[in-house]
């Protein structure tokens, strides 16, 4: 059974940065986007960002564009969130899960269209 693997998560202040790191099986790029998802205590799971490396594309929820980017590659075979001048707002556990389809969504992000989820790395900004 395929499973993803986060890693980066850090404490940090306001205005601080932070790279999140999701493994992913060889080539598994080549045929599913990468969703990034994030869960605060007693909140749902958010969409924050796609990855499709075979598209192309990429999507960003309106609380982090701006803020964010994301990059991956299938000779590392990871994609990774780029999180800059963060918030104290941002933090949550973090989780990336492989998508259903190659292409990300040009809407919202939703978390059934996403599988394969990692444990989540734990992101704390404090102010």
């Amino acid at each position: 059974q395929i499973r993803l693997t986060e890693s980066g998560g850090d404490s940090v202040q306001s205005g601080g940065s932070l790279i999140l790191s999701c493994t992913v099986p060889p080539f598994n790029l080549n045929y599913h986007s990468i969703g990034w998802f994030r869960q605060a205590p007693g909140r749902a799971r958010e969409g924050v960002s796609c990855f499709s490396l075979s598209t192309g594309g990429t999507f960003f929820a309106d609380s982090v564009k701006g803020r964010f980017t994301i990059s991956g590659d299938n000779i590392t075979n990871t994609v990774n969130l780029h999180m800059n001048n963060l918030k104290p707002e941002d933090t949550a556990v973090y989780f990336c899960g492989q998508g259903h389809r190659r292409w990300c969504t040009a809407v919202r992000l939703e978390d059934t269209d996403f599988g394969a989820w990692g444990p989540g790395t734990q992101v704390t900004v404090s102010s």
